[in-house]
């Protein structure tokens, strides 16, 4: 994946408030989910990237990071914090960790059915 600026993956300016980040990120989100988009190999990698770009611009220190270094800041272990590469987050995303956000913004059942969550929920708890 080339160097894409991340604000304009979002479509946003580098000015961009929290809220700004957050919403455009919610909309593109939604329009390239691969809930939304079954067996559309594009609508994955722009959801990747588009989950990528937020990763990085909705935290604060991350962000100036990335402000003041551009994607050498995430390459090869540069910050000394842990941050991974760019390219390495946007390969290693797990999408039901996408669900459980989906689900916090939107309610239960984003991308899976509610009787299947309710089926999961407390599963696990036996009374005597």
């Amino acid at each position: 994946m080339a160097d894409k600026d991340l604000y304009e993956i979002l479509g946003v300016s580098k000015r961009a408030s929290d809220d700004e980040i957050k919403k455009a990120y919610r909309k593109l989100a939604m329009q390239h989910h691969p809930d939304q988009n079954k067996g559309d190999e594009n609508a994955e990698k722009k959801f990747k990237e588009i989950s990528a770009s937020y990763e990085i611009l909705k935290d604060p220190q991350k962000r100036a990071a990335y402000d003041q270094y551009g994607h050498d800041a995430f390459r090869h272990g540069n910050m000394g914090g842990g941050f991974r590469g760019f390219e390495d987050f946007a390969n290693n995303i797990n999408f039901s960790d996408f669900n459980s956000i989906f689900e916090d913004f939107f309610g239960e059942g984003f991308g899976s059915s509610s009787q299947q969550r309710r089926a999961q929920r407390g599963s696990d708890l036996r009374y005597n």
